[in-house]
Formats: structure tokens, sequence, C-alpha cells
């Protein structure tokens, strides 16, 4: 039997976000498969004798990952989920971090972020060698020893191959819907003036935009997610410029998203930069209309089946947001996410990736 020991961050529970949902859903499906399967923080002690191959995720978070490889003399894969905070932090992040990260390359602004949650004890540093690698040279090092690198589409791994020219073995493992729970029901009329968005409260997420386009408008605005502990000012802040058309809702588990996403017309997701939008395709699978970011992965996924908007303009959002609202529910979409993109493939896909690694150690 193949054992894996699924290595995530360390606020996998605390702070959830689409990993989470990610790491769970994927070990769900490989149990299934007669693959054992436990998830381990990273900051806990790990036994690596009891498993055949170790599974990562968050190529962003190199720390993590280093303070592991470096004791194991078994093989290894990553999940990337290759997120690029750097528009938002340069052009878009407020005070002293906003002007500061101007200056400075992608790379060199995830080490500060990540040398700054150590020091003010937000986060632990799992490998001090990072300390002197830097955020590059330890992603470089990670890439070049994984046995496989697992992207969530085609366009992810062109941007890891762009930026750290990798020849890693890859395979891409999309992003999914658990079809078992997401089951839309078309007798259900939509509300064609309800909009959701259901993400973390963070400004990569882009809610400020979002709420600016809704205010005041005939549209009713749900805003389904916890804040981000580093951000809490952003949360204010949102809070602060919503108009009476707005509404917060704390964090809740999948199972009560399922009447949300039933009931409303349009899923708004106007980030600065999605690899998917875990809960776009969600919303898609319920029969929801999609406004998207047009920056990042998503059109691998939605292709011609989403509203893009720029995430700058609250113009271009508000404008999205009523065309989304006005077009029949895409059922062409809903197809193509019950087929392409179920967590059953994504385990399938993941278990092959494993077998062909360990077939070849053995």
């Amino acid at each position: 039997m193949i054992r894996v020991a699924m290595i995530v961050r360390s606020t996998l529970y605390t702070v959830r976000g689409g990993d989470t949902i990610q790491a769970m859903q994927t070990a769900r499906i490989l149990s299934r498969q007669g693959i054992a399967v436990d998830i381990k923080l990273t900051n806990e002690a790990i036994d690596y004798s009891h498993y055949s191959l170790l599974h990562f995720f968050n190529i962003t978070r190199p720390a993590d990952i280093l303070f592991h490889i470096k004791k194991i003399t078994i093989p290894f894969v990553v999940s990337t989920i290759l997120i690029d905070y750097s528009e938002y932090d340069k052009f878009h992040r407020k005070g002293l971090p906003g002007m500061l990260f101007r200056h400075l390359s992608a790379d060199s602004i995830e080490y500060v972020k990540a040398i700054s949650r150590w020091i003010t004890g937000k986060d632990k540093m799992m490998s001090i060698s990072y300390v002197w690698k830097g955020q590059k040279r330890s992603i470089l090092e990670i890439i070049k020893k994984a046995r496989l690198i697992l992207p969530n589409s085609a366009s992810e791994y062109s941007r890891i191959k762009k930026l750290y020219g990798c020849n890693t073995n890859f395979l891409v493992v999309p992003n999914a819907v658990d079809g078992d729970l997401f089951r839309f029901n078309n007798l259900v009329k939509k509300d064609p003036n309800l909009v959701l968005c259901i993400a973390r409260i963070e400004g990569i997420k882009n809610q400020a935009n979002l709420i600016r386009a809704m205010n005041n408008t005939r549209f009713r605005l749900i805003l389904i997610g916890a804040p981000s502990p580093g951000q809490i000012p952003y949360y204010q802040m949102c809070r602060n410029i919503a108009a009476p058309n707005i509404y917060f809702i704390d964090h809740m588990p999948q199972e009560q998203l399922v009447a949300y996403y039933q009931q409303a017309k349009v899923h708004a997701l106007p980030s600065w930069f999605e690899t998917t939008g875990l809960s776009s395709l969600e919303a898609a699978s319920m029969g929801c209309n999609l406004v998207i970011t047009d920056k990042g992965d998503t059109r691998e996924y939605f292709g011609s089946h989403a509203v893009y908007c720029s995430p700058e303009s609250p113009k271009s959002i508000f404008a999205a947001v009523e065309k989304a609202s006005e077009l029949p529910c895409d059922e062409k979409l809903q197809t193509k996410i019950s087929t392409q993109y179920t967590w059953q493939l994504a385990g399938c896909r993941t278990s092959a990736g494993y077998k062909n690694i360990v077939n070849k150690t053995e």
C-alpha cells in the first residue's frame, strides 16, 4: 500500500482557503482509492519512515518545505498553487508596506512578508536556511529536487517555467467541485439581483472594489468569508465603505453554502490574481453566472463561459455584474465542470502520479 503524508501550512484549518479544500478533498478521494493519506501541518512532528512519499502544498511558502526535504530520502511531490500577489502588493497595498513593495520583485516581496510573519510571531520559520537563501533560490531548490510538480493548470505550469526555468516533470491536476454536495436544482428560481462573493476577505480578493461597484445599486451583495488575520484593517475598510445593500457573513462550512449558491444569479470574484477561483467553480456548478478577474489562470478553466472584469475598475466590475445578471444559466459550463473538474478526476490524476514515482523507486 502507498502511504502518503500531505504536508500543509500550519494555518490550514485556522485560516481556511482554497488549499484547505484542495488538500482535504484530494485526501478523501485518494483514501477511497486505497492510498493511505495523513494530512500533517508543517510544524507537526512527522515520522517519515511511515511513508512512501511526501506531498507538499504551496510553493510560495518554501521555508515550510525546505525544513522537511533536507531530512528525507523518500521522494516528494508539490502542488504548487503559485499565486502572484505582486500586482496588489506593489500598486494597491496601503501604508509603509505598499511603499516598500513598489520597489521589489515578486519573490522579494514574498521574502519580506515571510520574514515579517516570523519576526512578529504570526507564523513559524520552519527552515532557518530560508533566511539566507531567500524566496527564489529556495523555490528553485525545491523544484529541482521534487520528483513531480502538480500545478492546477497548464497556464500555471507555464508561469512556473517562465519564472524558474523548471524542467521537473509535471502533471496538471485541476481544482474541482464536490458533485455530491453541489447539486443544482433548476426548479428553484434564481434571484436576478442577488450577487455572491465567497472568499476570504483580503486585499488580493479585491472585495473593496466589488463593494464600490455594488454600493447603492439594485443588487444585493452578500460577502461570505472570514477576514484574513493579517488584513483586519482592510476588512474594516470594506465594512466602512459598504452601503446598506451590502451584507457580510463570516466563514461557513461548504454544506451551508449550497443554499446561497442556489439562490444567487451571479457570483463575483474580481481578484487581482486567481489560479482558479475555487468558489467560482462551485458557483458555476450551482447555476450562477460568473464575474471573474482577467488576471491569472482563469481563462483556462472558464474560457468564454464567464464575464471578465478589470479588478482596478469598479465601473468594469459593475458592467460585468449587470451583464451576468441578464444572461441565462450557462448549462455548457455546468456540463464542463461535472465532467472535467471533479475531485474524483483530481484524485485519479494524483494517484497516477504517486504510483509512477513509487514504482520507479521500488
